[in-house]
């Protein structure tokens, strides 16, 4: 099956100042990544804050213009200046609704201006339509009428899901759009877009730092570190038997329900993430990694393994062989 969505070596460079000397430097926000999203698939994207994920997610959108690297949308090169409707093909759910949602304007008045705007429907049919998408996202037709602040956050969520699908999109972008819920609405939103790429045949990249809710969602899961990938895999392969020594230290830190208390977590990685100011001549993660060798300083790792499961680590290349 072909790509619906494809990242070709997509890098994100800003030209900033240091902070302490003032002297001109590159952040590299992302750096060389490539991502491949079939139709109808649910992929993951998961590192700790600072990784990337979220630029990547601008790039997927159209909302960040990446310095290299090429965009495809169902095998076509996207270009800098995307269409109107390709814009609309794409849409992203944001981590926070407060932010992402005016105050001011009533849920009714944000769907039907974008409905209008994209000519989606008849102005004889928009009530109709209105109310399909309350009954999409599980809102009664009476939240049509709210604002934003007379919402709990998990139904302002609803409403941010509600005005991604308005415009009829076969791709959304969630970055991380359940970490600001607490854990009931949390669950309520996962289930909800589960149930809409089964209905629907959406096709979703979930962003997020919560594992748990990965393995739950997604059916490949890519890891980002220091901008790059650093494993790509099917979800249960990647969690049964994760090749990258990052991977298996976000999974032993991820909270353990069998165990109790201080006992729920692993001791957390030591030493800083490698700074997206910081010049990467070998392995990203070589100054925390435990199983470093000289070599992982000086020498970029290959990756590894096959098309369906990859790891850039020259202990996962031992493996191999």
């Amino acid at each position: 099956m072909s790509a619906l969505v494809e990242l070709d070596d997509i890098a994100v460079h800003f030209n900033v100042k240091a902070q302490r000397s003032g002297a001109a430097a590159t952040l590299r926000a992302v750096d060389g990544v490539s991502l491949a999203v079939e139709r109808s698939q649910c992929v993951g994207v998961v590192g700790e804050s600072g990784c990337g994920k979220s630029t990547l997610a601008g790039v997927l959108v159209g909302m960040t213009t990446p310095t290299s690297g090429q965009v495809r949308y169902d095998g076509q090169d996207v270009g800098v200046h995307r269409s109107k409707d390709l814009r609309r093909r794409v849409q992203m759910v944001f981590q926070d609704p407060v932010a992402s949602l005016n105050p001011r304007r009533r849920v009714r008045s944000v769907l039907s201006e974008l409905i209008d705007c994209h000519g989606l429907v008849p102005e004889a049919g928009m009530n109709s339509a209105l109310n399909s998408l309350m009954e999409m996202v599980n809102l009664p037709q009476r939240v049509l009428d709210a604002r934003p602040r007379e919402l709990s956050g998990g139904q302002r969520q609803r409403v941010a899901i509600a005005r991604a699908l308005a415009v009829q999109p076969d791709v959304l972008v969630a970055d991380e759009a359940v970490s600001a819920l607490d854990v009931s609405a949390q669950a309520t939103v996962v289930n909800l877009l589960a149930d809409l790429r089964a209905d629907l045949g959406l096709t979703i990249v979930f962003i997020s730092h919560d594992l748990g809710i990965i393995r739950t969602l997604c059916d490949r899961v890519t890891v980002m570190y220091a901008g790059r990938v650093v494993e790509e895999g099917p979800a249960d392969t990647v969690f049964a038997s994760a090749q990258h020594p990052y991977t298996r230290a976000l999974l032993r830190a991820a909270p353990d329900l069998k165990r109790r208390g201080a006992e729920s977590r692993s001791p957390a990685l030591e030493g800083e993430p490698s700074g997206a100011l910081d010049v990467i001549t070998g392995c990203p993660f070589q100054p925390r990694c435990p199983e470093a060798e000289a070599t992982c300083s000086t020498t970029p790792p290959p990756f590894v393994g096959s098309a369906a499961h990859r790891t850039a680590c020259i202990h996962a290349a031992h493996q191999a062989e």
